[in-house]
């Protein structure tokens, strides 16, 4: 029956059945069908997993990801990213890479950093005489790094339905996410040689001190909150509230950006995705706990390891699968759909769940840059003013730079869980 559960969850996404109610009515169906359990657990399962201390991370990181992006501190951010790498080749790609990575530790949203940090890097990369075609490929993919670097709203999702540390999730995800920001910038300045591009900044360190010090209120958060979390202060889900209340505080009373009405905005755009991501997860929760009741994530491992896989292969197959995914299923639903499927099957090869969240995080958030769903690469062409399908060529480099990059990080497992390995 679990055959027929998947095949029924794909009819109901391919004729457009909204994600929450595909995954609902799927599993009702077929428990309906097979009576194997009690459809009045349904409501009780539900509410039993929203009803969770660290799942509360994800709201608030949501909140002051808005509070970010409206409060004046992605202005900052750019303009320090700037005299820190305006002088390389390719110098504003360079600018809006970095600023993505900086803003990528304030918000945890891929949109969001693509939005707030685009709105600024778009029209000055086009202005200088960049495509703006690649201008916007440049942001989409700097953008990702909003969801790999820490503190990420995707990382909280794993975490939760992996049963893994938060903390240990957050600090596994620090040089992946500096990693993968290097090597697409690594192909910019390829990019700059290859185009004649050159910047005419020269670097200034007075001017770099300046910046830094006028952006530096907006780069202690993410500081204050790793820092707090991995010292033990403040759990993460307490450091979500104190990310809120320090981006208000920044935004509206240090850089005066936050009016009443910016702030009703953030707060009825916060409710809409929460609202969504809420019922994503309750709806995906009774289809988990179905497919566990049914053993198919242990019947899947039994099989595969019958084969005698190597861990590498295992390990490939799935990233592959997770590319394909990645195309057709935003990044949160994937996590909290295939992670109770996927996980006993890497962890039977002997692969770190800690470092499989890495990599699946990552892994999926190149399907931001993928169409047909590619929220960064749609995000980025409206900001850009320029059509998706345009967008393509220019974005396929970063793309494949981005595979590559899990490939590797799966081989240095040093960078993510030997990290954790060293503060604990």
């Amino acid at each position: 029956m679990s055959i027929l559960l998947f095949i029924l969850l794909l009819v109901l996404f391919i004729i457009n059945v909204p994600i929450a109610v595909a995954l609902g009515l799927s599993t009702v169906i077929i428990v309906f069908l097979t009576g194997s359990i009690e459809l009045s657990t349904l409501p009780h399962r539900m509410f039993t997993t929203l009803d969770s201390f660290p799942l509360l991370a994800a709201p608030f990181f949501i909140l002051a990801g808005k509070i970010m992006e409206h409060g004046g501190i992605s202005d900052k951010i750019v303009e320090f990213a700037s005299s820190l790498v305006g002088h390389f080749r390719g110098g504003l790609a360079h600018v809006s890479i970095v600023a993505c990575m900086f803003f990528a530790a304030l918000s945890g949203s891929a949109v969001a950093t693509t939005a707030a940090v685009g709105a600024l890097m778009i029209p000055s990369m086009v202005k200088v005489g960049y495509s703006r075609e690649f201008s916007a490929s440049v942001q989409a993919a700097g953008g990702t790094t909003g969801v790999i670097i820490p503190p990420s709203v995707p990382m909280v999702m794993f975490a939760v339905s992996a049963g893994v540390s938060v903390s240990d999730l957050f600090i596994a995800g620090i040089i992946p996410g500096i990693f993968v920001g290097v090597s697409l910038m690594v192909w910019v300045y390829i990019y700059s040689l290859k185009n004649n591009i050159k910047s005419d900044e020269k670097f200034e360190f007075k001017r770099t001190v300046r910046n830094g010090l006028s952006s530096f209120l907006a780069i202690l958060m993410p500081l204050i909150i790793l820092g707090g979390i991995y010292s033990g202060i403040f759990t993460p889900t307490e450091a979500s509230v104190i990310a809120v209340v320090y981006g208000f505080v920044i935004g509206k009373f240090v850089y005066k950006k936050i009016t009443s009405a910016i702030m009703k905005k953030i707060l009825l755009d916060t409710v809409v995705v929460v609202s969504t991501l809420s019922v994503i997860i309750a709806s995906a929760s009774f289809f988990g706990f179905y497919i566990t009741i049914e053993r198919l994530p242990h019947e899947i491992a039994s099989i595969i390891s019958e084969f005698n896989l190597h861990p590498f292969v295992v390990m490939l197959v799935v990233i592959i699968f997770l590319l394909i995914v990645g195309m057709f299923i935003d990044e949160i639903s994937a996590i909290i759909i295939l992670t109770p499927i996927l996980l006993p099957i890497v962890t039977a090869v002997g692969i770190d769940p800690v470092h499989f969240g890495v990599l699946m995080i990552i892994n999926l958030a190149i399907g931001l840059l993928t169409p047909p769903v590619g929220l960064s690469l749609f995000v980025a062409s409206k900001v850009g003013n320029v059509l998706p399908e345009k967008m393509i060529r220019p974005v396929l480099p970063f793309i494949l730079i981005m595979v590559l990059d899990v490939v590797l990080l799966y081989l240095l497992p040093q960078l993510s869980v030997g990290v954790v390995k060293f503060f604990s």
